[in-house]
């Protein structure tokens, strides 16, 4: 598994899926071929927020319609699912909410 790792004081280490990053990787894509770099500093700036909310606090979320995935809001086109193991949380999916829900890949 391809991992993006942030390591936060006292919390859970937060550890990006191969997935994960190919859907970032995608979303970024996206907004730099149709947004401003503000735009893009705003989503960078919420995603290492997240990060740091669940690395402190991985319940914090609301569970998905998955049995032990949780769901977050990034922004309004977005959507990040993540699962905790251990002492480590996975981001599974960076969601872009203008696709189809049958692409979702979690």
């Amino acid at each position: 598994m391809q991992k993006l790792e942030s390591f936060m004081k006292n919390g859970y280490k937060v550890v990006w899926t191969a997935n994960a990053l190919e859907e970032l990787a995608e979303t970024l894509k996206y907004l730099k071929n149709n947004f401003s770099d503000k735009e893009i500093k705003r989503l960078a700036l919420r995603i290492e927020n997240v990060a740091e909310l669940i690395s402190k606090n991985p319940s914090l979320f609301a569970k998905s319609e998955v049995k032990d995935i949780c769901r977050v809001p990034i922004l309004k086109f977005n959507t990040m699912y993540y699962r905790v193991l251990a002492d480590e949380v996975h981001v599974l999916s960076f969601f872009s909410n203008r696709q189809a829900p049958q692409r979702n890949k979690i």
